[in-house]
């Protein structure tokens, strides 16, 4: 077994153990699914070693090279969009862009453009041959550290380079070379970043006999397997475990009673430290709390509470007396509820109302400003989808606009305090105006919903997060343009209610509990950070030997 199988096998452990995250692109690392970072660290450390001579015994001396030494650049061309949109001519002609097509993770075999050897000539375009090995040159593309391989004649735009190899250097061998080098590191350019042929050809190589590159791509082949192999097994039994967390909770959540809820309960309860690992299992805990609570399975019910029916005959004398006093219009009823529609039975106390029984009947919800117009200097502040944030809201809304605008949508200037939902696009996305915001508009894209005075806010809020509310929004959003939700449906949908009391029990506990997995969470990234790090140290350790 070489070293570096033995670094692979022996310390699998710490390979496997980091939290997973995007792959960088680089090399063999790259793809478009998740990387975990341990088994990046040595695929790069695999390629590290190649280029540097450490991964296989070495009968000759090496030569110190530059870049340039081992190839001919492979100039890009200009392509006129007139001459864009054929796909069945004998020449590929390939964009940054088709290096993420289906099939071309290695080598270019298809494009979305082809050009004939007459269009070739006439436009002066370069064509290169096969086995020369492109990248990105220009843009943000130069980070992703794309390499790829001509499997046949082929054209390229002038956003790539390329190097053809010359004799005595191997294809593959350049292609594992040009992947163990950064290539984001030697770009100039602040705005545009872009890679000069000027600075890549001086780059410093070694170069071995032409038999020993062979036996070197053929080990890192081996090697890379063997990664490959090992991030499956770490990919599939990642899938089991969210699974298997998934269902687990579930059975929380559909317990027909208390002995069956006290039963699953202990079963998580019992492995709750294999369970909540990862940052998604903690996450789908939160919402199955979120679930429970709405359900009245969170926290203890108390029977000499008022009861919700009680609760909801205040807000509808509220509204009675704003009627009578002529401050609101009397609206249509909302459609009584049947037993058809109720998805699981309530505790006792508790109450199905429709959602808008229990908004503030002087405040109607709404959506906000439909053409909001140019950013105005000095004008009103105004809030959109990405200003939304439960926790962390800005002081301010980056935007604003003219006051004439904003008095036409008076209904939805705020006061501070209301809660605010996507309604367009991030469909049920949460936030609550700070009182910094007093006196902003919001978007078309947002409803604001002012709770009645009798009720607890920050239960709504809870509620609002649930998987049964986001479900139900979800259900009702209707594809146009972007995904939209009709505050109609908005305000019919079933809603569980339970007595005042216990909306404070509930907002009590779930403060509680967010607050435990909040520390789950920053303890498991604590983890994963020193997992990393070690890793890194292995691999810088291995490089240094």
């Amino acid at each position: 077994m070489s070293a570096i199988q033995q670094l692979l096998t022996d310390h699998i452990d710490i390979w496997t153990a980091a939290e997973t995250e995007k792959k960088s692109g680089r090399g063999r690392a790259s793809g478009n699914a998740g990387s975990v970072y341990g088994i990046k660290k040595l695929r790069e450390l695999i390629l590290e070693l190649a280029v540097r001579g450490k991964l296989v015994p070495q009968d000759q001396e090496w030569k110190n090279l530059k870049l340039i030494d081992l190839g001919f650049w492979a100039i890009g061309s200009g392509f006129p969009t007139a001459e864009q949109g054929c796909q069945n001519d004998e020449i590929l002609f390939v964009k940054v862009s088709d290096m993420n097509l289906a099939g071309n993770e290695k080598f270019i075999v298809v494009s979305n453009n082809t050009i004939s050897n007459e269009t070739a000539k006439r436009l002066r375009i370069n064509v290169h041959s096969i086995g020369t090995v492109i990248f990105p040159k220009i843009g943000g593309a130069i980070s992703t550290n794309k390499r790829r391989i001509l499997t046949r004649n082929t054209a390229i735009d002038n956003n790539c380079l390329g190097l053809s190899p010359k004799a005595g250097v191997s294809t593959d061998w350049l292609y594992l070379l040009l992947s163990s080098i950064d290539l984001s590191k030697y770009q100039a350019g602040t705005s545009v970043p872009a890679l000069a042929q000027g600075v890549l050809q001086e780059i410093p190589v070694i170069l071995p006999c032409e038999e020993e590159q062979h036996r070197i791509v053929g080990k890192v082949d081996e090697l890379m397997a063997l990664c490959d192999q090992l991030e499956s097994q770490h990919s599939n039994a990642a899938e089991a475990h969210e699974k298997l967390v998934s269902h687990l909770l579930g059975t929380l959540t559909q317990s027909q009673n208390a002995k069956y809820f006290s039963a699953n309960w202990q079963r998580i309860a019992a492995h709750f430290d294999t369970l909540f690992t990862t940052d998604a299992s903690i996450d789908a805990l939160k919402q199955t709390l979120l679930q429970l609570a709405v359900m009245g399975k969170l926290v203890p019910q108390d029977a000499n509470d008022e009861p919700a029916s009680e609760l909801l005959k205040r807000i509808q004398a509220e509204k009675a007396k704003l009627i009578a006093e002529g401050k609101i219009k009397k609206d249509k009823p909302l459609p009584p509820i049947t037993d058809d529609e109720k998805p699981f039975e309530l505790p006792d106390g508790w109450a199905w109302v429709r959602f808008n029984d229990l908004i503030n009947p002087a405040y109607l919800i709404s959506y906000g400003v439909l053409v909001p117009g140019a950013d105005e200097k000095d004008g009103i502040p105004f809030v959109r989808i990405a200003d939304l944030d439960i926790h962390n809201p800005p002081e301010k809304p980056e935007k604003s606009i003219s006051r004439e605008i904003d008095c036409q949508f008076e209904r939805t200037r705020l006061e501070g305090g209301e809660i605010l939902m996507g309604v367009v696009g991030s469909i049920g996305k949460l936030g609550i105006a700070p009182n910094s915001w007093k006196g902003a508009n919001i978007a078309r894209a947002i409803c604001r919903i002012k709770v009645s005075d009798s009720l607890s806010r920050d239960y709504v809020v809870i509620l609002l997060q649930s998987q049964f509310m986001q479900s139900s929004f979800l259900g009702d959003t209707k594809t146009l343009a972007q995904p939209t939700l009709n505050i109609g449906l908005i305000r019919l949908s079933l809603t569980p209610l339970p007595t005042m009391s216990e909306q404070h029990r509930i907002v009590t506990k779930v403060d509680e509990l967010m607050a435990l997995c909040d520390q789950l969470k920053s303890r498991i990234t604590d983890a994963s950070r020193w997992q990393q790090k070690l890793a890194d140290v292995m691999t810088a350790g291995a490089i240094s030997s």
